[in-house]
Formats: C-alpha cells, sequence, structure tokens
C-alpha cells in the first residue's frame, strides 16, 4: 500500500493508518540504518525511536515537502549521525550485516562502500538499494535536486575508482 498522507494531525494517531505506515516502511528504514551505523541492535532502537518521534510529532511531517517515506528516511539520517558522534564506533561497516549468499562478495563491496566518504555512501545507498527517487533524497538532505544528482555522479565515480584501484592493486580511500 502506497500512503498518501492527509494532514499529519489527523492520521498520525490513528492507529490503523499509523500501523500502515509502520508495515510499509520499517524493515527498509531498519535495513538502511543498519547499513549506516553497522549494527542490527542500534538500528533497531532507532528505527523505534524514529517511529516513536513520527507517533508524538506529528505536525513536524509536512506532505508538501516530500513523501513519509522521505521524511522517515531524513529523520533516520541524523539520528545516524547523532548515534556516530554518540558511539564514536571503530568501523561503520565492522559489526554485523544481512546474510549474504556471497560473504566474500559482500565483504568485497562493503569494503569499497567503507573507501566512500559518508554522504556518498549514504546516497549510494538510497538510491540503488533502497529505490529512493531524486526528488525524494533532495527532501532527505536537503539540497536542490541538481545537487543530488551531481552528488550521486561523484560517488559512483568514486567507487568506480576504488573498483579499477582494487584491479590494479591500489586500494585507496576516495575524499
Amino acid at each position: 500500500m502506497i500512503f498518501e498522507p492527509k494532514a499529519a494531525k489527523e492520521w498520525a494517531r490513528e492507529a490503523d493508518t499509523f500501523a500502515a505506515v509502520y508495515r510499509e516502511n520499517a524493515s527498509r528504514l531498519r535495513a538502511f540504518l543498519r547499513q549506516m551505523v553497522g549494527s542490527s541492535e542500534a538500528a533497531e532502537d532507532l528505527t523505534q525511536e524514529i517511529f516513536t518521534h513520527l507517533w508524538s510529532h506529528p505536525d513536524g511531517f509536512d506532505p508538501a515537502r516530500g513523501t513519509v517515506r522521505a521524511y522517515l528516511f531524513g529523520i533516520g539520517r541524523h539520528r545516524a549521525a547523532e548515534w556516530w558522534r554518540r558511539s564514536k564506533p571503530q568501523s561503520p561497516l565492522a559489526d554485523d550485516r544481512c546474510a549474504a549468499s556471497d560473504p566474500e562478495g559482500e565483504s568485497l563491496i562493503a569494503d569499497a562502500l567503507r573507501r566512500l566518504p559518508e554522504e556518498q555512501r549514504t546516497l549510494l545507498w538510497l538510491r540503488e538499494v533502497e529505490g529512493q527517487s531524486y526528488a525524494e533524497l533532495a527532501v532527505i538532505f536537503d539540497i536542490p535536486v541538481g545537487t543530488v544528482r551531481s552528488r550521486l555522479f561523484m560517488a559512483r565515480q568514486g567507487l568506480r575508482e576504488i573498483w579499477l584501484g582494487a584491479a590494479k592493486g591500489d586500494l585507496h580511500e576516495v575524499r
């Protein structure tokens, strides 16, 4: 079900509607947060905090600015950044990962993504894995759509450089 909201006050505290928003978005938000913070437990906690925030502050969502999904992922991005500032973990991808059919391939991908700057890694994840539109990414990052496109280009170019460097045996981080 694709959720088209009424005014925030009308739907956010309606249990059935709120449950539908949760069912539609929670697992994808949790996967995104797990990728951002590198911990299933922290991702679960952050997901619950975000939905609690939505329930208790329904006026924070403005349908004129974007979708509920973009709003939730925007909050998620900010909460993940706060989590990093608070906990200062050692590696963004060092903890647990989703089960993979090819652990070696997943490790190579995770390593390549880890070498990208955080914003580029986040943009790529949201666009390529979560399927966020350019407009949704513009809302999440609070930047114009043209800037989203150029930053995604730079992220893809950075990933390309990492892969080409890995093929030559010259691994480095992209700045």
